[in-house]
């Protein structure tokens, strides 16, 4: 089956691959840069290990306007897990009381490089399918992902 929609990212990180593999796998770290601009992460469970689980909920800040305080929850079974290599996973993501009609299902490998002491990190995204009300997300999906990604890039420049 053809996902609905992929997206490619890739950026270079300063920091060790050690660090950033640390960024993407523990639950208090990833509490502090997941998610696009404008979000707070109140939950963040991870189970690292293929199988395991991984959740993770947003909550929209002050500036998301009429959203503020909607929840955005992910839960994810991870599918490949090689330390400071690479992840991959499985996601159901959705809107807090709207799951029905905002369920995305997602699929994201994260691939750890190490280049001359630096960490590149490529993304690789896809949404299978999508519920009636998801379009709003799913167009927002590389947008989204790029405000993370310069989010991780500020967290691992302040440690």
């Amino acid at each position: 089956m053809k996902p609905i929609k992929e997206i490619e990212l890739e950026r270079t990180y300063g920091a060790s691959l050690e660090k950033v593999w640390e960024a993407w796998t523990n639950s208090e770290m990833l509490k502090k840069w997941w998610g696009p601009n404008d979000v707070t992460i109140p939950e963040c469970e991870v189970d690292l290990r293929v199988g395991g689980k991984f959740y993770i909920v947003m909550e929209a800040g002050e500036a998301m306007g009429p959203f503020k305080g909607t929840q955005w929850p992910m839960l994810a079974e991870f599918t490949v897990v090689k330390p400071n290599e690479k992840l991959s996973y499985n996601a159901k993501a959705w809107t807090e009381g709207k799951k029905k009609e905002t369920t995305i299902d997602q699929t994201t490998e994260i691939t750890l490089i190490e280049v001359d002491g630096k960490t590149k990190v490529k993304i690789k995204a896809a949404i299978n399918k999508a519920g009636p009300d998801a379009g709003m997300a799913a167009e927002g999906m590389e947008y989204g992902f790029a405000q993370q990604l310069e989010k991780l890039k500020n967290f691992l420049s302040s440690k």
